[in-house]
């Protein structure tokens, strides 16, 4: 019988074991992936962060490059190693949880040839899930290539001819960016008046002036952190402008449907299309844990990271306290408040056990 069970490896399963460990707690991460940093080595190969490097500290170990630097993929995932090092975290990878049962007091925690008992379970997957492609791209004829943003790697994957670009959020308009640097034609199909934001301002970076105003830190139960959580998020880094006024880069707006090779959009419908990269995000999956109570967006309801189920805790997912909370540096503070309510939950039980 362990004390905890995290599950979850990247940034918000070792932010916990990091406060675990100082708690002296007999715990272990299980992750599906087979080595530290999976989650984000299998992202597109230029992939690099939005939020400079001394803002990506986890605790006890602050990310190994200068001020100012943007990291990539490759340096995120080399951070995680050299953190699970330093601290000796123990981590069972290629083990894919498949069920949580609640036995009112302990978890039992299954995964595919064998389980796990615990007292108390952190859920640390983060909250890209399911990769989401609209349900009509199954009408789209085989010789069209199709892959979501979570399988792009570059553009050598793409065959030969026209592709097109589904999605307006980050990594939509970074692909389409790195698709159009190619000799070929690409049709964007999303937003095209999105927000963008630069990475620096005024001789700082983004991310300080975030951090001074506040605007990090605002709750999401305060008026103005609804205000921003409910608001369309901003590109950030990225010359949106620059992107759509290149000559091979064709808007057609919202992709409504499909059949064959026709794929249908607001503005037109198009029968060129070789290759389509679905940037349409993701969808939380959360059916696994019992009697978890989620909301209309199967999302898991809690207050900061506890569930209603007692000893069953969330870290990592999107504003679970603050804009911040999804993001590599921000999953500190959230960290420290479950560390500190884990201690204040112990207390009162060694107290009823007298």
């Amino acid at each position: 019988m362990l004390d905890f069970i995290i599950i979850g490896a990247a940034q918000a399963g070792l932010s916990m074991a990091y406060e675990l460990k100082q708690l002296k707690k007999k715990y272990i991460i299980l992750d599906k992936e087979n080595e530290v940093g999976a989650s984000w080595l299998k992202r597109w190969d230029s992939l690099t962060l939005f939020t400079p490097s001394e803002f990506n500290n986890l605790k006890g170990l602050d990310f190994p490059k200068p001020k100012g630097y943007y990291p990539d993929k490759y340096e995120v995932a080399e951070y995680f190693k050299s953190y699970v090092d330093t601290f000796d975290i123990p981590i069972k990878f290629n083990t894919l949880v498949t069920e949580i049962q609640d036995k009112s007091g302990y978890f039992v925690v299954k995964c595919k040839d064998e389980f796990y008992e615990a007292e108390q379970v952190i859920i640390a997957t983060g909250p890209f899930h399911v990769p989401y492609t609209p349900p009509f791209y199954q009408k789209i004829e085989a010789s069209v290539f199709q892959i979501h943003s979570d399988y792009y790697k570059n553009p050598s994957q793409l065959q030969e001819g026209k592709a097109m670009v589904v999605g307006a959020g980050d990594s939509g308009y970074q692909i389409l960016d790195e698709i159009s640097n190619t000799d070929r034609d690409v049709y964007f199909s999303g937003d095209t008046e999105v927000k963008t934001l630069p990475q620096e301002f005024l001789g700082k970076t983004l991310w300080w002036w975030l951090t001074k105003t506040r605007y990090l830190s605002f709750s999401k139960t305060s008026w103005l952190g609804k205000k921003i959580s409910e608001s369309k998020q901003p590109i950030i880094g990225v010359d949106v402008k620059g992107i759509l006024n290149k000559k091979n880069v064709i808007p057609v707006g919202k992709t409504i449907n499909a059949n064959a090779d026709k794929i249908v959009t607001e503005e037109t419908k198009l029968t060129d299309v070789r290759n389509i990269i679905w940037a349409t995000g993701y969808r939380p999956k959360f059916d696994w844990i019992e009697g978890l109570e989620l909301d209309k967006n199967g999302y898991p309801i809690h207050n900061r990271g506890v569930s209603n189920i007692d000893g069953l805790y969330f870290i990592g997912l999107p504003w679970l306290h603050t804009r911040a909370s999804a993001t590599l540096g921000g999953t500190q503070k959230d960290a420290d408040y479950l560390g500190d309510y884990i201690i204040k939950v112990n207390s009162r039980k060694d107290k009823i056990k007298i």
